[in-house]
């Protein structure tokens, strides 16, 4: 039987760099991976040019939530495997436990959603996470 692994992505907003982290992962690590996203701060909202960017990459946006990452830490929650926080404020914040005592790491990545600038500079910001 080939393994499975569960990947949680977290950030404060939830709404563009771990949801666009997860919806990556979920279309190159299949069926290897699944892949999930929270915030601990989530906006309720997707930024639009996240959505954009996945379906002009042909990535799947169905079911796209922004969300706590208290969903993940519930006793019925997936058992995770990795935790990987995308932004530096995530990295610093205090996080639930997570059952299961699973692989965690930081990979700082610039925020497109704070890209001030004309459309093609946010666009761009955007396109360079794919």
């Amino acid at each position: 039987m080939e393994p499975h692994y569960n990947a949680l992505f977290l950030c404060t907003g939830n709404s563009a760099r771990s949801i666009l982290a997860a919806a990556i992962l979920n279309h190159k690590g299949a069926p290897h991976f699944t892949a999930y996203s929270g915030g601990s701060f989530p906006k309720g909202t997707i930024h639009p040019m996240a959505l954009k960017q996945l379906e002009i990459s042909h990535l799947p946006t169905d079911g796209l939530r922004s969300k706590s990452w208290d969903e993940f830490a519930r006793p019925d929650s997936p058992k995770m495997d990795f935790i990987f926080t995308v932004c530096d404020n995530a990295k610093g914040e205090v996080c639930p436990i997570w059952p299961g005592q699973p692989v965690t790491a930081h990979w700082g990545v610039p925020d497109p959603a704070a890209v001030v600038g004309t459309q093609e500079e946010i666009e761009h910001a955007f396109r360079k996470l794919l």
